[in-house]
């Protein structure tokens, strides 16, 4: 609830409003809405069939997520009662929200967690229609799981092309691109053919917001560029305990989304979903190319971009991938599993924090590990928690194959040949880092980690075999894997841009 003198405070930046019982403040499909500050009536927040999901009284305020991001609205905001109302303009609510941080964080924690509320209702969000064995359609469910959209999906054929998406508001699509659905939902920025900017950030994981926060804020035009959805796999964690600052822990999803805030705040201005597809370095700049025909020059580039999730080397896996295998655990598929039989796969920090969040969920969790000790991968807080909420824990435990039918699962083997009844997998087996697209643009190490600093010949600790590209996070070689090292690693980076920026003004102030 805002206290008395927020609601002053936020009369003074907007204007009282009145609406009669009925009246409809924002529906669903709208591209935004202002700020709204309830002082007198209610207001029933409707899903698109016109079902109450929830109603605000006075001192509460409306809106989730996307009155920051621009998404498209997911629900509709109706009058129940007559209203009074303090309606705030939305680029002054943002602006607002960068100086005040009480406000922000009132704001902000309450929109994050009215997102994930809304991740859990029936019918809401986009619609998507295709076949699992459709690889468009398992791309743009990765897209909106990773982005954290309500959605729903139908499992059959589309009526010709693949998939059909179907937008709140109405509009439909069929077979679109990502980046088609995401500008569709307002949710990403849509770059020129060219920029040029100082900084470019490729990759939006903890490491990449942390280049793009501290760039930003020291004064360097940086562009952010990320593939699927800002946060990174650290966007997708259930619970980061030990996060310098949380005592009481943070999710994944608060903590970049905070991020996200911030690096906007300073004026960094992230692009998503663009797909890096090549670097070239050049003498003075270096130039980015990405899908869509799309290009970016730089004084200075930092690689942030992470590792893929592995999978697990059994047959059918594609069969179960998005219906009953999965390589997150949110609150859509909390819901689905609970109650259920449900092993989480792998020995790291993720994999306990995805295990116990379940198992708090009500599903009976069974970790399986391949290692002799849980304490060589997992730390030692992760592993009281386990215990505290009743998961099994099973070591030197590996999947050597999937039974079930119709992409429903019902049991695995083990590799000793024994069978156990699951019915949802979570798999956190580590990842491969996403350095394909690089080629030789820069060293890797034989796993194909970005060598930096001695391993790379280079002038400074995070500087790639190419002067002026640095890499920081899961990306580099060496690295920890660790979140808080990663947004370490990109604030680092961006000091290393600058004595790289340094070094060239003097150079051509020679020339």
């Amino acid at each position: 609830m805002l206290s008395v003198s927020q609601l002053a405070m936020l009369a003074g930046l907007g204007e009282e409003r009145t609406a009669a019982a009925g009246d409809v403040l924002y529906r669903v499909g709208a591209q935004s809405y202002p700020f709204i500050a309830i002082l007198e009536g209610e207001v029933a927040i409707l899903d698109p069939a016109g079902h109450e999901i929830v109603r605000h009284g006075p001192s509460r305020f409306l809106g989730e997520l996307n009155f920051l991001s621009g998404q498209t609205v997911f629900v509709t905001a109706v009058a129940a009662q007559p209203l009074r109302y303090i309606a705030v303009d939305r680029d002054v609510m943002r602006e607002q929200l960068f100086e005040d941080g009480p406000l922000s964080d009132l704001v902000l924690s309450t929109f994050i967690a009215r997102r994930e509320a809304l991740q859990t209702v029936d019918g809401l969000g986009v619609e998507i229609v295709g076949p699992r064995s459709s690889a468009p359609t398992m791309r743009m469910l990765d897209f909106v799981r990773g982005n954290r959209l309500p959605f729903s999906w139908r499992d059959e054929p589309a009526d010709g092309v693949a998939p059909v998406v179907r937008l709140p508001g109405g509009a439909e699509l069929r077979a679109p691109s990502v980046g088609e659905v995401s500008r569709a939902l307002g949710i990403g920025r849509v770059l020129e053919r060219r920029e040029e900017v100082d900084l470019v950030v490729v990759g939006g994981g903890p490491a990449g917001l942390g280049a793009a926060v501290y760039g930003a804020s020291e004064g360097l035009e940086t562009l952010l560029i990320e593939s699927s959805a800002l946060g990174g796999q650290a966007g997708t964690s259930r619970r980061i305990e030990n996060y310098l600052g949380f005592p009481a822990g943070i999710t994944g999803s608060e903590l970049t989304s905070r991020a996200v805030v911030q690096a906007r705040k300073f004026g960094a201005r992230p692009a998503t979903p663009y797909r890096a597809l090549s670097l070239e370095p050049g003498n003075g700049r270096h130039t980015l190319r990405l899908d869509e025909d799309h290009e970016v020059a730089a004084r200075a580039v930092v690689l942030a971009t992470g590792a893929d999730y592995r999978r697990l080397p059994v047959d059918g896996m594609a069969e179960y991938e998005g219906l009953s295998i999965f390589y997150s655990a949110g609150p859509p598929e909390a819901q689905l599993c609970g109650a259920s039989r449900v092993a989480v796969v792998g020995g790291g920090n993720s994999a306990g924090q995805a295990a116990v969040w379940l198992s708090r969920g009500g599903a009976l969790v069974t970790l399986l590990h391949r290692r002799a000790d849980l304490r060589e991968t997992m730390s030692d807080y992760l592993i009281r928690e386990l215990d505290r909420y009743g998961v099994v824990v099973r070591d030197r435990s590996e999947i050597a194959a999937l039974h079930g039918s119709v992409g429903r699962l019902e049991a695995v083997t083990l590799t000793t040949g024994e069978r156990l009844p699951f019915s949802f997998l979570f798999l956190f087996l580590g990842a491969q880092p996403c350095t394909h697209w690089l080629g030789d643009a820069v060293a890797r190490d034989g796993h194909g980690f970005i060598l930096t600093g001695a391993g790379a010949q280079a002038d400074h600790l995070l500087e790639t075999s190419v002067p002026g590209v640095f890499a920081a996070g899961d990306v580099r070689s060496g690295s920890t894997k660790r979140c808080a090292t990663a947004v370490g690693e990109g604030a680092m980076a961006v000091q290393f841009v600058h004595a790289h920026l340094g070094r060239s003004r003097t150079a051509e102030a020679r020339r």
